[in-house]
């Protein structure tokens, strides 16, 4: 005998994950409905494997202070950018992803007048920002959407992901950044913003590029 329990019924405590295996697409897609837009969660699904993670407060701080850390580099340099959020990316019926944070740069103005993400019209976005990620399933399904660069924050350490064919390897250098020593400045800058507040944090930072 099978029992069925309402999604909304499981309950995640911050900082655990739990898998659901053999899910179909439109199992994948159901849950999202049920799920709803106004969650705490994130979501990750990968050829009928849905991880569904509740991340720790101090595992989304981290990533709001680098994606303000990118804004603040990108501005200096006079490129633009946009900002998708945790916006949900699809590549059905193989993938889906909600990312901690991600960034539209090289591509930016190919988004332009996007409401609705929608892959077959729009490209993937050129980095994506992960605070302490540990899923397979979670990286499985980026590299099946084709996200070329994602950052990983973890144990105060950042780690560059370049996709290359079908896998993603480390890398000392980004994409995004390719003169910039970026493993070494946003750890830096992540511990001084949350010693000394991000608003300080930044304002010095703006300070130094300047005068680069």
């Amino acid at each position: 005998m099978s029992v069925t329990i309402p999604i909304q019924a499981i309950e995640l405590s911050p900082g655990s994950h739990i898998s659901i295996h053999n899910l179909s697409w439109q199992d994948f897609e159901t849950i999202l409905d049920n799920l709803g837009e106004k969650r705490n969660t994130r979501v990750a699904y990968y050829q009928g494997i849905l991880d569904i993670m509740s991340p720790l407060a101090l595992h989304e701080r981290p990533h709001r202070i680098i994606a303000n850390i990118v804004k603040t580099i990108l501005d200096s340099q006079g490129r633009d950018w946009e900002d998708f959020g945790s916006t949900t990316f699809k590549r059905p019926v193989i993938a889906g992803v909600e990312p901690d944070t991600c960034f539209y740069i090289q591509n930016a103005d190919r988004v332009k007048g996007c409401i609705n993400m929608n892959l077959s019209i729009y490209p993937p976005p050129d980095l994506a920002i992960e605070a302490d990620v540990t899923s397979i399933t979670t990286l499985n399904a980026y590299i099946a959407i084709g996200v070329p660069e994602v950052w990983i924050y973890k144990d105060r350490q950042l780690t560059i992901n370049i996709l290359s064919e079908n896998s993603y390897v480390q890398s000392s250098s980004s994409l995004v950044f390719p003169d910039l020593p970026i493993t070494q400045i946003i750890p830096q800058l992540v511990l001084k913003a949350i010693d000394e507040w991000t608003s300080k944090m930044l304002r010095e930072l703006k300070v130094q590029l300047n005068q680069a």
